[in-house]
């Protein structure tokens, strides 16, 4: 365990050498998130709620959406795309450590580090911008913390799955790109899943997208209550569990796949 924690520090001090390209990354997102905010004051229009979610409860989400997004958002998938094409998974895989292991590590440590510098600083910008209510219940903070630890799991192991197919596709670039389109639009990132049609809400029912962002979001606004909170958690751990099936069954066979050219 403690070469894994190794791995969480190095991308953690890897990353905050480039710091500097974070803080320029909270006022994007704070310009992003006001556009958000004007958009759905016009979209209200004086209306006091709309599929259950009030005007300060729409600028909360979207701002929690988009600060919870540089916590479990990561570039593994790319980067295994990458040690795949250039053979460097060959010496990876030979390490006294398991090679998914090792990159869900390194997006811990990059989230980590996004957290602090990014997401909670940020957050405390956009709460002064805009009006953003945070709970006063210890409960709302602790199920929010928790749901966002799965947010990251999931996001993660679909990164893996991404990253896995490089050994069967050669190139997978396009996959990559329209994965994060995918995820960006049916994780609740962009819309709340509420406000789609009731035949989108039940299709996406059986994905993990709304595992990743609407269901935190959801959380932190109160947007769930009581039992829902609880289910929804309970939904995230079981799309935490289920994708550790197909991961395990292609990451077998990509091993015996692989070919390396050259060396």
């Amino acid at each position: 365990m403690d070469k894994y924690i190794e791995m969480i520090r190095i991308r953690f001090l890897m990353m905050l050498a480039y710091r500097t390209n974070y803080y320029s990354g909270i006022l994007i997102y704070a310009i992003n998130i006001g556009a958000y905010y004007f958009l759905w004051s016009a979209i209200y229009g004086g209306k006091e709620n709309i599929q259950g979610l009030s005007i300060t409860q729409m600028t909360t989400y979207v701002a929690v959406s988009w600060m919870a997004r540089a916590f479990y958002f990561n570039n593994i998938d790319r980067e295994m795309a990458m040690e795949i094409k250039d053979g460097k998974v060959a010496v990876e895989l030979i390490k006294p450590y398991s090679y998914l292991g090792m990159k869900t590590m390194q997006g811990l440590g990059e989230g980590i580090f996004r957290l602090l510098f990014f997401s909670v600083p940020g957050m405390i910008i956009v709460a002064f911008l805009f009006p953003v209510q945070f709970s006063a219940n210890a409960a709302t903070w602790l199920y929010f913390g928790l749901s966002l630890i799965f947010s990251f799991i999931i996001n993660t192991q679909i990164n893996l799955l991404t990253g896995i197919t490089t050994f069967f596709l050669f190139n997978n670039d396009g996959l990559i790109r329209a994965k994060r389109v995918v995820i960006d639009l049916f994780s609740g990132l962009l819309l709340p899943i509420s406000f789609y049609p009731l035949w989108a809400q039940h299709i996406m029912s059986y994905f993990p997208f709304q595992a990743i962002s609407y269901i935190p979001s959801m959380i932190f606004t109160n947007g769930f209550k009581g039992q829902e909170v609880i289910n929804a958690l309970i939904t995230q751990a079981v799309w935490s569990g289920l994708l550790f099936i197909p991961i395990a069954c292609l990451w077998n066979i990509a091993k015996k796949k692989m070919v390396i050219q050259g060396g």
